[in-house]
């Protein structure tokens, strides 16, 4: 495994305690977490290796970052559960925060908790805001030069680092061009999304509608709106067509 990318790192304490879990097992317990920007989009947690409750075994491989120096892959065993891979620790990083404290790969973990409520995707980041305001403005989606929806009550979702995103009411969508999708996908600010895909005659695209049912609290006023993949369908606002945006995950 080797990281090129970036030649520094943003690292800072939290004030939050943060467990994480392997199959029910308690594989980490702190309240000195370690916030660390290895990528500029999210942080990820590094945890004090004395509040490591697991057992870390060295996998027999190193993870060479430019930044971070040369880390020492570690296999995660808890109860009668063993995980190749996902944990890293750098003993002799060139940052002195990172040498006593070891990196867990997130989705090899069961879950992950900030104090008592739990986290999915990745950590939150303390500098990201999610507002989400009613809005008057004219919003209309095509998909393949057909209108799917046309509202004038949408809720604006302002994410910090990302383009706006408009959320609408199931009343101003054409809900007969959408199919049901098993997708799922997991925001740490906003939730559990469940999908639908779109074919307005020309062809299946797939998942590029999605719907937060019971948002987190800070994502309440998105609840029960679909919102289009902005960057798969063409939008207009206030009868100007809107570029496609480019984000990290696009």
């Amino acid at each position: 495994m080797a990281d090129n990318s970036r030649d520094t790192v943003r690292i800072e304490p939290s004030r939050k305690r943060v467990r994480t879990y392997l199959d029910g097992e308690l594989v980490a317990d702190t309240t000195r977490p370690f916030l660390v920007w290895e990528v500029p989009y999210y942080p990820v947690y590094y945890l004090p290796a004395a509040d490591v409750r697991a057992e870390l075994i060295p996998a027999g491989a190193t993870d060479h970052s430019a930044s971070r120096g040369d880390g020492e892959v570690l296999d995660v065993h808890a109860g009668g559960v063993t995980v190749r891979s996902a944990a890293v620790r750098y003993p002799a990083s060139p940052l002195e925060q990172l040498r006593d404290l070891v990196r867990f790969d997130w989705n090899a973990m069961s879950e992950w908790l900030e104090e008592d409520e739990p986290v999915y995707y990745h950590a939150r980041d303390p500098y990201s805001r999610v507002d989400v305001l009613a809005s008057s403005r004219h919003v209309r989606v095509e998909v393949d030069g057909v209108t799917v929806a046309d509202s004038r009550q949408p809720r604006i979702l302002f994410e910090t680092g990302l383009p706006p995103r408009y959320y609408l009411p199931l009343s101003d969508v054409r809900m007969d061009l959408l199919r049901s999708s098993v997708t799922q996908t997991h925001c740490p600010y906003k939730g559990t999304a469940s999908y639908w895909s779109a074919d307005a005659g020309a062809g299946l695209h797939e998942d590029i509608v999605w719907i937060y049912r019971s948002p987190l609290p800070e994502s309440q006023k998105v609840a029960g709106l679909a919102c289009f993949y902005d960057e798969k369908v063409t939008v207009y606002v206030d009868g100007v067509r809107q570029e496609k945006p480019v984000t990290p995950f696009s």
